[in-house]
C-alpha cells in the first residue's frame, strides 16, 4: 500500500509545464518541518491543497523527499490558503496586494464571490470596473484552462500552451480536441503533428483511420516548407515521408492524397524542361511526365502561381517614363550626384529606364546603393511616384538613411489592418507608385513576394535589389534565385568592389568567403575584421563574453545590448543560440530585480528579445529585435520596445519571443549591427556552410569578429552546397502563366 500525504503548497521550486513534473514545497498534516513533494500535476499553484500518494525517498542530493504516483491539488479552504493561492499569479488582476484586501472583506467565501458574484469587490478599496472585468475573465480563463491541462496530461500530453487552445477554441476547447486532436496541429503555435498524432491514438483514433493520414500528409508539407523552405514537395516523398510517420501503406497515404486534393486543400501541378531547351506543360492526365510532380498546399500554389503571373504582366506594357537618350540621361545623374558611374552601374541605370522589371544583385561593396540612388533621382526628376519597401524593420530603416527617403517594411506598405486581418493594398486597391524598389529581396518568400506584388499596378516599375549568394529566405521559395535564373527579367550583376569599400576588411573577408578562399584578419589593432583562433569551446565561449562586456564597449565605444549581436550558425550545442543567450543573460543583465519564466526561459526587464514568428495583430514579424521595459506581475503582462514601439505581451504568449543577446545567422537576415561576433566551431558542422558565414560576415558595419578553429572556418568556406527548394517558380516565369 503506498502512504498519503496531504497539506499545503507553501512554495512551488520548479514546475515543467510540458511534462507536468513539479517539485513543491508543502505543509502536510502531522509535519512539523515542510515536505519536499515531487510529482506530475498540470498546473501547482502556491496556496493550493494536495492530496498525494506515493512513497517516502532518501535523495543523496536534497534528502528526504515524498515521492508522488498521483498528485491532485483543489482549491484552498482556508482564508490564509486563499491569499497565498489568489496572490501567487493564478488569476490576471490579482496580485498578493489585492489578494490580502480581498480576503480580508470575504475570508473563506472569497472563492465564491470572484466565482459567482464579482461585481461584489466594489467594496475593495482600489478595485473599480475595469480590474472586476479583468478579473472576472482571469477567473473563467483560469477555470477552463486548468480543465485543458488536467484533459491533456490525462493522455500524457505537456500541458505549457493550454492558454492557446482555450483563446483559439474557447469554452468547448476539449470536445473540439476531442472530436478531431488533429487540428492542434494545424491550429495552435507550438503544437507539432507528433503531439498532435500522440493524443489522437491514446484518445482510440485507429492507426489507418484516412483523418490520421490525412493530417499525416498536410503535416509533411508543411514542415517542408516551414523548415525546409520548399514551396511544394515531389509526390514520392510526400508519400515515403507519410508512410514513415504513420506506417501507413503506399495505397493508403495515396488515397490520402486524392482526398485532400478532392477537397481543395492541396495541389499536384507539373512543369517541365522538354529537349531543344523549350519549356512546356506536360498535363498530369498524359501519365506521368518526364519530371517529378509536385504536390502542394493550396495558400503556396496559389502564392506560387500568383508571383509567376503577376511578373509576367508586369514584363508586358509601356514604360511609365518617356523616351530618355541615354548618355545625356547618365551625364545628369552623375553631375547630379557628384560620382562618375562605373560601366556596368551605367548598365544598370540605363535598364531601369528602359525595362519594367530589374533585379539588382550583388556582394558587399559593389554599388548597389549607388544604383538605387541614381534610379530615384531620374525618376523623381520627371514627377513619379516613387515608393521604398524592404522586408524587416531594419532594413527599411537602412534603406530609408542611404536613400535620404522614407522607406517602409513590406507589412506597412500594405497597410495591415489588424481589425480585418488584412492588407488595405491589394488588386482592389493597389499601391499609388511608378516605381516600386524592393531591398533584401533574397529574404523575400512566396506568400509575401505574392501579397506585395498583388498591389502594385500593372503600368508600374519595380526594381529588385538583393544579394543572392547570401542564405535564402526563412519563409518558403528562393524568388531572387528564380527571377535572377528564369532569364525572364533583366538582371545587373555587379561584381566590382568599389575603391572606398575594397578598405573594408570585413567587404574584402565576405568577397573571400564567397569565392571559397579564407578571409583576412585586419592587422591588430586596426581594421574591422578579425579572426581569433580557439578550438576548445569554453576558451570560445569565455572570449565571447570577454569581448561582449568589457573589450568591444572599451577599445570601440559600443553599447554591448544596442551595438554588439553574438551570430551563431545553430541553435543547440554549447556554442548555439540556446546556452550563448543564458550566459549572456546572466552576464549583461543578472537577476535581482522583476522576472518571469515561461516555456523554459526567464524573461528579465532590460532582456534583449526577439519575435519567432509573424504577429500581425501586434504588428511584429518573426526577426524583429526589441527590450524588455516592462513586467507587470499582477496583470501578467510584458512590455517590449521595438523600434521605439511598446508591444504587450501575456505571461502566457511568451513563446513567441526568444532572448536575443544571440541568435542565428538565419534570423540575422536583413539587418546590419555595428558589431558582430560569430562562433565558428565543428560542433556546428551540419550547418557550416559559404552562404551561412558570407551572411554573416555581412550583417557587421564596423567590426567584425570570428572566434573558433581554423578547421571550421576551412569545412565553412569550402562547403558550397546549397540545399535546393523544390519550387516551380522559374518554370512558370518561362512558361509565361
Amino acid at each position: 500500500m503506498p502512504d498519503t500525504l496531504s497539506g499545503v503548497i507553501e512554495r512551488v521550486t520548479f514546475h515543467n509545464l510540458e511534462n507536468g513534473y513539479c517539485v513543491l514545497r508543502v505543509r502536510a498534516a502531522g509535519h512539523r518541518d515542510l515536505v519536499t513533494v515531487v510529482g506530475h500535476m498540470p498546473q501547482a499553484i502556491a496556496g493550493e491543497y494536495v492530496n498525494a500518494s506515493g512513497d517516502w525517498v532518501l535523495d543523496r542530493s536534497h534528502g528526504q523527499q515524498f515521492k508522488s504516483s498521483e498528485l491532485k491539488g483543489t482549491p484552498p479552504h482556508t482564508a490564509e490558503g486563499i491569499a497565498k493561492y489568489l496572490g501567487s499569479g493564478l488569476v490576471k488582476g490579482i496580485g498578493p496586494k489585492y489578494a490580502r484586501k480581498i480576503v480580508e472583506a470575504f475570508g473563506e467565501k472569497t472563492l465564491d464571490v470572484i466565482d459567482q458574484s464579482p461585481s461584489f469587490l466594489t467594496q475593495v478599496k482600489g478595485i473599480g470596473p475595469k480590474r472586476i472585468q479583468l478579473i472576472r475573465e482571469g477567473w473563467k480563463e483560469s477555470g477552463a484552462v486548468r480543465g485543458i491541462m488536467a484533459f491533456l496530461m490525462s493522455h500524457g500530453i505537456g500541458t505549457a500552451r493550454a492558454v492557446r487552445i482555450y483563446k483559439a477554441y474557447g469554452e468547448n476547447a476539449v470536445k473540439l480536441v476531442q472530436e478531431n486532436p488533429y487540428r492542434l496541429s494545424e491550429d495552435i503555435w507550438g503544437f507539432g503533428f507528433r503531439t498532435a498524432d500522440e493524443l489522437a491514438l491514446k484518445l482510440g483514433i485507429p492507426r489507418d483511420a484516412p483523418q490520421r493520414i490525412q493530417a499525416a500528409v498536410r503535416h509533411v508539407l508543411s514542415e517542408g516548407s516551414t523548415s525546409k523552405g520548399h514551396v511544394g514537395l515531389p509526390e514520392e516523398i510526400v508519400r515515403e515521408e507519410t508512410m514513415a510517420l504513420t506506417q501507413a501503406t503506399s495505397e493508403q497515404v495515396e488515397s490520402a492524397v486524392e482526398q485532400l486534393r478532392i477537397a481543395d486543400e492541396i495541389v499536384r501541378d507539373s512543369i517541365l524542361q522538354a529537349s531543344g531547351g523549350n519549356v512546356v506543360r506536360v498535363p498530369i492526365e498524359d501519365g506521368q511526365p518526364l519530371a517529378e510532380t509536385l504536390l502542394y498546399l493550396k495558400p503556396l500554389f496559389l502564392a506560387e502561381l500568383g508571383v509567376a503571373r503577376q511578373i509576367n504582366a508586369l514584363r508586358s506594357g509601356p514604360h511609365p517614363l518617356p523616351a530618355t537618350e541615354t548618355d545625356n540621361a547618365l551625364a545628369w545623374v552623375e553631375s547630379r550626384m557628384s560620382i562618375t558611374l562605373a560601366d556596368s552601374q551605367r548598365d544598370a541605370i540605363w535598364a531601369a529606364l528602359t525595362k519594367k522589371l530589374l533585379v539588382v544583385t550583388g556582394g558587399p561593396g559593389t554599388g548597389k546603393t549607388t544604383i538605387v540612388r541614381a534610379i530615384l533621382e531620374m525618376f523623381a526628376a520627371k514627377q513619379q511616384r516613387v515608393l521604398l519597401a524592404a522586408p524587416t524593420g531594419r532594413a527599411a530603416k537602412r534603406l530609408g538613411e542611404s536613400t535620404g527617403r522614407e522607406a517602409k517594411t513590406i507589412h506597412r506598405l500594405l497597410e495591415y489592418d489588424p481589425g480585418i486581418n488584412g492588407f488595405r493594398r491589394g488588386r482592389e486597391n493597389p499601391l499609388d507608385v511608378d516605381l516600386l524598389v524592393i531591398d533584401e529581396v533574397s529574404m523575400v518568400d512566396v506568400i509575401l513576394m505574392n501579397r506585395l506584388l498583388s498591389a502594385v499596378s500593372p503600368w508600374a516599375c519595380v526594381v529588385f535589389v538583393g544579394d543572392r549568394d547570401q542564405l535564402p529566405s526563412v519563409g518558403a521559395g528562393s524568388v531572387l534565385a528564380d527571377l535572377i535564373d528564369s532569364g525572364v527579367v533583366a538582371v545587373a550583376r555587379l561584381t566590382e568592389i568599389h575603391r572606398q569599400a575594397g578598405s573594408s576588411y570585413i567587404v574584402r573577408a565576405a568577397h573571400a568567403v564567397n569565392h571559397g578562399e579564407q578571409p583576412e584578419s585586419a592587422p591588430r589593432g586596426d581594421g574591422d575584421f578579425f579572426y581569433i583562433d580557439a578550438d576548445d569551446p569554453a576558451t570560445i565561449t569565455a572570449r565571447i563574453l570577454a569581448m561582449v562586456k568589457d573589450r568591444i564597449p572599451a577599445k570601440f565605444g559600443l553599447d554591448p545590448f544596442r551595438d554588439v549581436q553574438i551570430l551563431s550558425p545553430m541553435n543547440k550545442s554549447e556554442l548555439g543560440v540556446q546556452n550563448l543567450n543564458r550566459l549572456l543573460q546572466d552576464a549583461l543583465n543578472p537577476g535581482g530585480g522583476k522576472e518571469v519564466q515561461r516555456f523554459g526561459t526567464t524573461y528579465r526587464v532590460g532582456d534583449k528579445v526577439i519575435q519567432t514568428r509573424n504577429n500581425y495583430q501586434r504588428e511584429v514579424f518573426n526577426g524583429d529585435i526589441g527590450r524588455v521595459i516592462g513586467l507587470d506581475e499582477i496583470d501578467q503582462i510584458l512590455t517590449v520596445e521595438f523600434d521605439g514601439r511598446p508591444v504587450e505581451y501575456e505571461f502566457n504568449e511568451l513563446d513567441e519571443l526568444s532572448l536575443a543577446f544571440a541568435i542565428s545567422i538565419h534570423k540575422s537576415q536583413g539587418s546590419e549591427y555595428p558589431a558582430v561576433i560569430i562562433p565558428v566551431h565543428t560542433q556546428h558542422f551540419v550547418m557550416l556552410q559559404r552562404n551561412l558565414l558570407y551572411t554573416g560576415i555581412t550583417r557587421g558595419r564596423k567590426l567584425v569578429v570570428l572566434v573558433g578553429s581554423r578547421k571550421a572556418l576551412w569545412l565553412a568556406v569550402t562547403k558550397a552546397e546549397t540545399a535546393m527548394r523544390f519550387s516551380l517558380l522559374k518554370w512558370r516565369l518561362q512558361v509565361g502563366e
